[in-house]
């Protein structure tokens, strides 16, 4: 019976998505809705896209284990992300009307930096995608009893994704994360009350919690401890705001007051909704312990769909399969989109001259067909925890991307020569000390090459320059798009810095 209900469901979010296509005629509707969505469509895309297997699966199996110190990254870093994408980033980057964050970095620091930052942004999301793919594997084995086999159900997950994505693009995202957001509101909310009732109330399962120090939040007075709890909550705070799948629904507004304050209340959203699956897991230390000692150090991302199977009647296994498929739905279609496109604009137009619109949708549909296979292949051979592969997948933007984005809006004299220095010592020193340093090092890898990715962008910024530089681009990019287009169209060299 549930699983007939979760088919059902299925067929009726990719009919939605389908529908959605209707409205696709160009590129500008496919990457980024024909910048028209409205303020409550962009609250639940932001909320929805974010919202995936993670904040369900893998963000409880990690607090059962580490309490909220382990779990600094996601929520308490992802959803400052998203405010702070509001406050500081929404406005100006919407101004300049660009189809890709790629084509930020084009306009303020040359091909060169578009090229290797469209490469990170577009390989971080391996990591994100495989674990929404990874998720889609398990539940069809869950609701199906073990009929559907994990690898199965990630063929048939990503394969039915992709059906609406590839057809209707941003917009078939926006209006299924739209429905989306709706049943996962609900149906945490739903189970959330069929769970406490079994075990007295939400009192109760704080108050135990608290006896366990599960809400020791700050790291002990220890500066290797310190840095590492920073280095973590950086990871995803910093290290996702240079993301194409944030940037698409600042670009996707109506308005730029929809574009900040979408992404403010989409990630204030995310941050309370993403407390009821910890709540959840940890009252089935109450409920079914022996489970929980069971799977906590084998397969703790089973803990909550196996308390849901054996202890909630029916109609609450659907509601809760209901919200965790459209968790992991709405998240895997807009990262399956978001690389799609900044690959297709940013990497393979630029080498194939004079490209018409229409072959452009083509070839971002083509793109978006050829990462779901490569990233589901990816997610079957992984070894990752859920949340392992979501919180590795922003270190490489970290480390790349992001000084380049907050100099490039913030510092006048952020030069192209800043820009490639600031990624080649950010990536380098992450790469030494992954590959070469030692296990457990004092300053983590990711941290210790923002901070060399920091001193590259001044010290290449301010000292003598080899490449070219356009000195009025910042004004022009901060102005807005056209005077910026117009400057930058009229200077040739500009295209190709250092000839």
């Amino acid at each position: 019976m549930l699983l007939w209900f979760v088919i059902a469901y299925w067929v009726v979010s990719v009919g939605i998505g389908l529908y959605a296509a209707t409205r696709v005629h160009n590129t500008k509707d496919f990457a980024v809705a024909g910048r028209h969505l409205p303020f409550y469509m962009v609250t639940a895309t932001v909320f929805a896209t974010w919202f995936g297997s993670e904040t369900v699966l893998g963000i409880p199996a990690t607090f059962l284990k580490e309490g909220l110190h382990g779990v600094v990254a996601d929520p308490f870093g992802s959803s400052l992300c998203l405010i702070l994408v509001g406050l500081f980033f929404a406005a100006p980057l919407y101004r300049m009307n660009l189809l890709t964050i790629g084509d930020f970095y084009k306009k303020r620091f040359g091909r060169g930096v578009e090229v290797l930052t469209t490469l990170a942004i577009v390989i971080s999301y391996l990591g994100w995608v495989g674990a929404q793919i990874t998720a889609l594997g398990l539940v069809f084995n869950v609701v199906s009893g073990g009929e559907i086999s994990k690898l199965t159900g990630m063929w048939i997950g990503s394969g039915t994704i992709l059906i609406y994505t590839i057809f209707g693009g941003m917009w078939a995202v926006a209006i299924t994360d739209f429905l989306q957001m709706i049943v996962i509101v609900l149906g945490m909310l739903w189970i959330g009350g069929e769970v406490s009732g079994q075990v007295g109330g939400v009192g109760v399962v704080v108050a135990h919690a608290a006896q366990n120090a599960k809400f020791d939040f700050w790291p002990v007075a220890d500066a290797k401890e310190i840095i590492g709890f920073f280095a973590a909550w950086i990871t995803m705070m910093f290290g996702s705001i240079p993301q194409q799948d944030v940037f698409q629904r600042v670009q996707s507004s109506k308005t730029e007051k929809i574009a900040v304050w979408g992404s403010v209340l989409g990630g204030s959203l995310y941050f309370i909704f993403a407390f009821v699956p910890m709540f959840l897991a940890y009252s089935a230390t109450l409920i079914d312990p022996q489970m929980v000692d069971a799977l906590i150090d084998t397969d703790s991302q089973m803990i909550l769909p196996r308390l849901v199977m054996e202890h909630a009647p029916l109609f609450a296994q659907v509601m809760f399969f209901g919200a965790l498929l459209s968790a992991i739905k709405s998240c895997a279609s807009a990262t399956l989109l978001a690389p799609s496109v900044t690959f297709t604009e940013n990497l393979l137009k630029p080498m194939m001259a004079h490209m018409s619109d229409h072959k452009l949708l083509r070839t971002m549909r083509i793109v978006t067909l050829s990462f779901t296979v490569l990233v589901t292949l990816y997610a079957m051979n992984s070894k990752a925890s859920i949340f392992k592969m979501v919180e590795n997948a922003y270190q490489i933007t970290l480390v790349m991307a992001f000084v380049p984005l907050v100099f490039g809006l913030y510092w006048r004299r952020a030069t192209n020569q800043g820009a490639l220095l600031a990624i080649f010592l950010g990536l380098s020193t992450w790469l030494s000390i992954l590959i070469a340093g030692p296990d457990d090092p004092f300053i983590p890898a990711q941290f210790a090459g923002v901070i060399a990715s920091l001193i590259g962008m001044v010290a290449g910024s301010l000292l003598p320059q080899w490449l070219h530089h356009n000195p009025h681009i910042h004004d022009e990019l901060r102005a807005g798009h056209h005077a910026a287009a117009q400057t930058y169209h009229a200077d040739p060299v500009h295209h190709h810095p250092g000839h």
